[in-house]
């Protein structure tokens, strides 16, 4: 984990870290994940309002025994914040905010002054009140880099057994009922690629499995025909382009990460090296079951590595002092290690 003594920090890497919405989490989540920040990395550039994250600070220091990093110590690009925010009460300027604090972001690691990028949560509903209307923050990363779209991957090392679980989605941010009109044959090879040179970085020959789309996988055509259809043979075709590669599915949804439960907990068991869901909860149901503290939204596809923890802005709880920096703590340690 971060902070460790480790091959992680072998080379030296500068990340830019967008805070997020400013009446969520991110500035506290973001204090804690850097009170004990590795000597022998430059500190993060943080991008965001300083004067809001000084008083986030001593708001935190008075109600949380935590360890924190001091803005004072910190490199921030100050990009003012025009109105005073309360915490948990989001609108379009937390909104606007934390897209302008993105966008800036971006520019740095573009510019080559920043290696990654670590961003803090937003709200997509407060973006949308302020007039950006992207699913995510995915979404606008792949815009910024003039990219048509981006993969969404989370991976998280378990902390019991050190094994790693990587889960790609096909599909994203879109409603459910509009799922099997996006997913196509192409699509399904390009997110194998995409997940096959991912996992390859930890094992050259890895293990990949793929969750059918419908219950029980489609039951032989009983359940859905999309299986029968046409992605049975889409996967026969990669498998072909890829006779390195052993590539298992479509499975049952419903038990398709059975084996990386049993792995997660040290236990025995034929687990993947990368999983691909087809669909946004059939994936992240998993995921955040097994590694909820531990998970990284990991953006691929982009000129540069995006991480971001993998929970929300919390504006239940922002100001209390309460939240959990161990998923950002995942997101830059997996950014130093990845970069």
């Amino acid at each position: 984990m971060l902070h460790s003594a480790s091959p992680t920090h072998a080379k030296r890497v500068r990340l830019a870290v967008s805070l997020g919405d400013p009446a969520g989490i991110g500035a506290e989540v973001t204090l804690k994940a850097l009170a004990q920040w590795p000597t022998d990395q430059p500190s993060p550039l943080l991008v965001g309002c300083r004067r809001w994250l000084e008083h986030t600070y001593q708001e935190l220091k008075s109600c949380s025994t935590a360890p924190l990093a001091d803005p004072a110590a910190l490199e921030v690009l100050d990009l003012p914040l025009e109105q005073p925010l309360a915490p948990g009460q989001s609108r379009a300027a937390s909104g606007d905010a934390s897209f302008q604090w993105l966008s800036a972001a971006v520019e740095q690691v573009l510019s080559g002054s920043c290696s990654a990028l670590v961003t803090a949560p937003i709200a997509k509903h407060a973006w949308h009140a302020a007039g950006h209307h992207y699913p995510g923050q995915t979404e606008r990363l792949a815009e910024l880099c003039g990219k048509a779209t981006a993969s969404m991957l989370f991976t998280a090392r378990s902390p019991q057994s050190g094994w790693r679980l990587n889960t790609l989605l096909a599909t994203t941010h879109i409603p459910l009922a509009a799922v099997p009109q996006q997913l196509s044959e192409r699509l399904i090879s390009h997110k194998l690629d995409v997940l096959l040179a991912f996992c390859e970085r930890f094992q050259p020959q890895p293990r990949l499995v793929v969750a059918g789309l419908n219950p029980h996988a489609g039951e032989a055509g009983q359940l859905g025909r999309d299986e029968v259809d046409w992605l049975i043979p889409c996967l026969e075709q990669w498998r072909q382009r890829h006779p390195q590669v052993e590539l298992i599915g479509p499975l049952p949804p419903d038990t398709c990460w059975l084996n990386a439960g049993l792995a997660w907990r040290g236990e025995q068991a034929q687990a993947a090296d990368g999983y691909l869901a087809l669909y946004h909860d059939q994936g992240l149901i998993p995921v955040k079951l097994l590694a909820f503290d531990q998970a990284v939204n990991t953006s691929l596809g982009l000129p540069f590595l995006r991480t971001s923890p993998d929970h929300g802005t919390g504006f239940d709880i922002a100001g209390r002092g309460i939240a959990r920096a161990a998923s950002m703590r995942a997101a830059l340690d997996t950014a130093l290690e990845l970069a």
